[in-house]
């Protein structure tokens, strides 16, 4: 049974407060977490999250055993991404650190499992932590914390987490996870039907040989890296066969289980197999075309056999040429909030992304920024006279190769270096975000992890820069006579 907060009785509320009136946790606290706390305390953000915990089970209002309630679901979830913790390391935390039960609501109640932890966050999808941002940057704005006259937008890449992507290791995953299912479907159903045969340890010294052939130079290193990847793709088309076949015999009653359960294990089994089929074949296609035919470029082409959604990006970094993941729209207005986010499936071209960022803009703070700044991948003249159309009265985007004197002294001008001085920042909040708040790599898994892991970075930093804000707001300022 779900519910908004902790039903405690007055005993243990009344030892609670004994315990912490003892000690001065109050003075413990950082001063963001104070104001940070104040704005978590909103009711619609509370019931953002109860919503999203009631579509756990059809009676999840009014049957079972009471679960973590939303409020403390919601802090559990902010107080992970400031930290940038796992949630084993939540769990710990949680247990001894009398600050966070108290940031958390905890109060004197056992902290759950992290297991249970993860399975409660993963109730908040997308969607769900889209509407817990957006909320909090209306309260940002009734706090006047920012006003919409300002917007810098940039653009960065999470990598997904996987393993550097080479054609052989790619090659290895897929036998060992075929290999793998095989084996629990023959522990389940018995040694009906197709034999599974172990070819992981040949598969693995062909790996070893691919390895040491790599390193070489010269024509017959060259010879042998395709005699071992020819020796590879063959043991893998093999894995792939049997993989199939055991799948259709599930298919044909063949390999079954009389017990219910059993069954419907062997039934997820299947769908294990026939999802992973498609990507270890596309992995042997575009071996083949590479080292065979010398082929670089093949359709569909996919990096990781799990996360396999994951996109090849290069933005010319000399520490990192080539990037593995996903790219993220980043833009904020003042006192560093980040106004809204974006996870792309497929990657845009940033020009195409001003536009629809001042849109964005516009839509969730009702105004039309006066001043809009981005790095010069943003730039084309379409956009700013489209910019201008919408209402901003500069447009701060450097168009580097102009040829134009009246553009270059354009861009000379005081108010458009002082702008893309204030666009830097942005890079700056890129940094922070991958820093402090783990956006370098999302350890969440799909495209729907990426978004959620992205997204509760974002309302993590925005709740620390909402706390400062506030705190320095409260901070007196120290006049000339006050100096020693």
């Amino acid at each position: 049974m779900v519910e908004i907060r902790y039903r405690q009785s007055p005993q243990v509320e009344e030892l609670f407060a004994q315990t912490l009136l003892s000690l001065p946790v109050e003075s413990w606290w950082e001063d963001w977490m104070r104001h940070a706390d104040r704005v978590l305390d909103d009711p619609e953000l509370v019931d953002i999250v109860y919503q999203a915990l009631l579509k756990r089970r059809p009676k999840s209002r009014t049957r079972g055993r009471l679960s973590t309630p939303a409020e403390v679901v919601l802090r559990f979830l902010v107080l992970k991404h400031v930290r940038n913790w796992s949630y084993g390391v939540l769990a710990r935390e949680l247990r001894a650190n009398l600050v966070y039960r108290q940031f958390t609501r905890m109060g004197m109640h056992r902290a759950p499992h992290a297991k249970t932890i993860g399975k409660l966050g993963l109730l908040l999808g997308p969607a769900v932590v889209q509407q817990l941002h957006q909320r909090i940057v209306a309260q940002a704005q009734a706090e006047k914390i920012i006003r919409g006259r300002k917007l810098r937008v940039d653009t960065t890449v999470v990598e997904t987490n996987i393993h550097y992507p080479t054609d052989s290791a790619l090659l290895g995953d897929g036998v060992r996870v075929l290999t793998r299912i095989m084996r629990q479907i023959t522990a389940v159903a018995g040694d009906m039907g197709e034999k599974v045969r172990d070819r992981q340890r040949s598969v693995g010294h062909r790996l070893i040989e691919i390895g040491r052939a790599s390193r070489g130079r010269g024509p017959q290193a060259q010879k042998k890296l395709e005699q071992g990847y020819r020796k590879l793709l063959g043991s893998t088309g093999q894995v792939v066969a049997q993989a199939k076949r055991f799948s259709q015999e599930i298919v044909q009653g063949v390999k079954r289980s009389a017990d219910v359960l059993q069954q419907a294990a062997l039934e997820g089994m299947k769908k294990e197999i026939d999802t992973m089929l498609p990507r270890v074949k596309q992995v042997v296609s575009q071996t083949r075309a590479r080292i065979i035919k010398g082929i670089t470029k093949s359709e569909g082409k996919i990096v990781s056999l799990f996360e396999h959604t994951t996109e090849i990006i290069r933005k010319g970094k000399p520490g990192k040429p080539t990037e593995f993941g996903k790219m993220i729209k980043v833009q904020e207005a003042e006192n560093q909030i980040v106004v809204a986010y974006e996870v792309y499936d497929q990657r845009p071209a940033d020009s195409a992304l001003l536009i629809p960022a001042i849109e964005q803009h516009q839509q969730q703070l009702g105004v039309v920024p006066r001043v809009v700044a981005g790095d010069a991948g943003f730039f084309s003249a379409a956009n700013e006279k489209a910019a201008e159309k919408l209402g901003v009265a500069r447009v701060a985007v450097p168009f580097l190769g102009t040829k134009s004197a009246e553009r270059r002294k354009r861009q000379k001008e005081r108010w458009f270096r002082k702008a893309q001085r204030w666009r830097i920042g942005c890079e700056g909040r890129i940094s922070v975000l991958k820093r402090r708040h783990g956006l370098r790599r999302c350890l969440y898994k799909g495209d729907a992890g990426m978004q959620r892991w992205v997204g509760l970075g974002v309302i993590a930093d925005n709740l620390i820069n909402i706390g400062k804000v506030l705190a320095a707001r409260l901070t007196p300022k120290k006049s000339a006579s006050d100096a020693p």
